[in-house]
């Protein structure tokens, strides 16, 4: 099992930054990814940014060059730096890790006032 706790969301106004942060605990060396994904409402959710162990990160083209996903392997931590923020940001954002399974946190409100 692993678990996974979210930090970092919040209000913002347009054009500002925040940085998401995800710890992940239990079971924690067959991860092979993470990621955060969001969901907007009366939205599906979709992927933001994943990161591997080894490997390239991989954005969705409506986030890149604004954020920014990296990982702290010693701390078991992943972060989403968010910055230039846009009212379309707005959605609960979930931190995601993948093992022979996937594994989710339990989300945190992101809300970009214009």
């Amino acid at each position: 099992q692993v678990q996974l706790v979210e930090s970092g969301g919040g209000l913002v106004q347009a054009g500002g930054s925040l940085r998401l942060s995800c710890a992940a605990s239990g079971i924690i060396f067959g991860i092979t990814a993470m990621g955060w994904y969001r969901q907007a409402p009366g939205k599906q959710r979709e992927l933001v940014a994943a990161i591997p162990s080894t490997g390239v990160a991989n954005y969705a083209d409506s986030v890149k060059g604004r954020f920014s996903i990296s990982r702290d392997n010693a701390k078991n931590t992943v972060y989403l730096q968010m910055n230039s923020l846009k009212p379309e940001d707005t959605a609960v954002y979930y931190c995601n890790a993948q093992t022979h399974r996937s594994y989710w946190g339990q989300g945190t409100q992101v809300t970009v006032s214009s």
